[in-house]
């Protein structure tokens, strides 16, 4: 997993518990998913979107059993507001334990839930979902991953775009054929060395070149909680990247992990690992680029550890009502159901009956617009 967490030093805890009680009554009822528009591939419209003087209201949570999302998001937008979910999911991987995952992923289909799912090697689970979008039309966001020497970074050695191109064709290769490039962004690199930055711009603009010619969605850099440093963003080449980013939304992004490190306190060292991503917005909104589409494909505390279960939702209610303000940011995926990492995947399978229940009885109001960053509000 992570290269840095091996390094860094585990201990103490505190925020919120949220967990609505029960899950019958949410589950007895069946709602209409909302109808949404289809996946179409188009550049953004590359004018700039001045954020305001001051920050928005933090988002407002709420609760309830058997809520009809779609009926409170017509709601909500008649009074200038809008709906936002839990966007904290699941990464999943060869082997481990993920007892559950399917009704997770079941219920919040039936419900209009939009869920998050990250999966490296394993494209099982994620191919299911794909198919379920298909029939529901709920967009879930899904991320796949290859993994293995020669996958999980680039060629350094070579010039960036050379090592791009060999290195994007590398991945299609090996790319699931099951699974549809409009449903389905590809992860290509993994925890890379923050010390290239330009080097990396230049590769991933190439890369992301590349994935928009070939219509695919593509996550670039997967940095390591902690990283990269505010600096590294402001090269020309990062720059340059990020412009790109911002005109293609819905085909490229940028994959963040954010860990905090220690198993007992999830706001260690706010907002520097976890809530980094409002440091590479700030950044943009700098340079006058749109803020664009990140995912946070590793999230939690140490790789191998997790808090109990009432501690660990009341954490992941503080993050869900962090992302709930970015409607940039599309997900979060809590590391790890999968295998090779001690016992840590048989910890997380208990979350995912809470997570459910979590994601089927709290959304959050957010307003509308783009507000001046501020990471305070959010200080756990």
């Amino acid at each position: 997993m992570i290269r840095n967490l091996l390094r860094l030093m585990m201990g103490g805890l505190a925020l919120m518990a949220v967990i609505a009680g029960g899950t019958s009554a949410a589950h007895e009822q069946t709602v209409t998913p909302p109808i949404y528009l289809p996946l179409v591939m188009t550049s953004a419209d590359t004018t700039f979107i001045s954020p305001t003087d001051s920050p928005l209201a933090a988002p407002i949570p709420r609760s309830g059993v058997a809520l009809d999302f779609p009926q409170i998001a017509r709601e909500l937008n008649d009074d200038g507001l809008e709906l936002a979910y839990n966007k904290i999911g699941f990464h999943m991987g060869i082997g481990g334990n993920a007892r559950g995952i399917e009704d997770w992923i079941n219920q919040l289909d039936a419900a209009g839930v939009p869920l998050f799912l990250k999966s490296a090697d394993d494209a099982g689970l994620i191919y299911l979902v794909q198919e379920k979008m298909k029939e529901s039309g709920v967009p879930h966001t899904l991320v796949f991953r290859r993994t293995g020497l020669g996958y999980d970074l680039p060629n350094y050695d070579a010039e960036p775009e050379a090592a791009a191109e060999a290195h994007w064709v590398r991945h299609l290769e090996t790319f699931p054929p099951e699974l549809e490039k409009e449903y389905v962004w590809l992860e290509t690199i993994n925890e890379v060395d923050k010390a290239r930055s330009a080097w990396l711009g230049r590769f991933a603009l190439r890369t992301a070149e590349l994935a928009v010619r070939d219509g695919y969605k593509w996550l670039a850099f997967g940095w390591s909680s902690g990283e990269p440093e505010q600096v590294d963003w402001e090269s020309p080449e990062m720059l340059a990247f990020l412009r790109f980013a911002a005109e293609h939304p819905d085909q490229i992004g940028v994959a963040l992990h954010e860990y905090s490190y220690i198993r007992g306190d999830i706001g260690n060292q706010y907002p520097y690992l976890n809530g980094r991503f409002q440091l590479l917005f700030e950044i943009c909104d700098t340079h006058q680029i749109n803020r664009p589409t990140v995912m946070i494909t590793e999230w939690g505390w140490e790789y191998q550890d997790i808090p109990d279960v009432e501690n660990a939702m009341a954490d992941i209610a503080w993050a869900a009502r962090l992302y709930a303000a970015y409607p940039e940011v599309k997900g979060a995926a809590i590391w790890y159901l999968g295998g090779n990492f001690g016992d840590i995947h048989n910890q997380t399978q208990q979350l995912i009956a809470p997570v459910t229940t979590y994601s089927l009885q709290n959304y959050f109001e957010i307003e509308q617009g783009k507000g001046k960053i501020d990471p305070s509000l959010f200080a756990p």
